[in-house]
């Protein structure tokens, strides 16, 4: 119960701010919990680890009323310099892409 209410607190926080640092998230923790820094520290970075982690094996991460960032593959294609006009080969890479959760969707257009 207390995790879901810091990650409601942190999506709350990231959509009224511009930019959300990991020191924000920390001390957001930190009140909301009211435990040490640094605990607050080792729980917040092992939540980014456990995200890094599924996304280098590939797996769509899902975020309850948030959304999910999911790995896709793309082509490799061919890019153009605007300026010279040249041409150059985009090699194929992974991008994580994502889908805001109907909710989110509902709040940014306040229906």
């Amino acid at each position: 119960m207390v995790i879901l209410l810091i990650k409601l607190k942190i999506i709350l926080l990231i959509i009224m701010s511009n930019n959300v640092t990991r020191q924000d998230l920390y001390e957001l923790t930190h009140k909301e919990l009211g435990i040490s820094k640094n605990e607050c520290i080792k729980f917040v970075d092992s939540i980014f680890e456990s995200l890094i982690k599924n996304f280098e094996l590939g797996n769509k991460v899902k975020l309850s009323l948030f959304g999910s960032f999911d790995i896709k593959q793309k082509k490799s294609r061919v890019g153009r310099n605007p300026k010279t006009l040249e041409e150059k080969e985009i090699s194929s890479r992974q991008v994580i892409t994502f889908k805001p959760s109907k909710f989110l969707s509902r709040k940014i257009n306040k229906q």
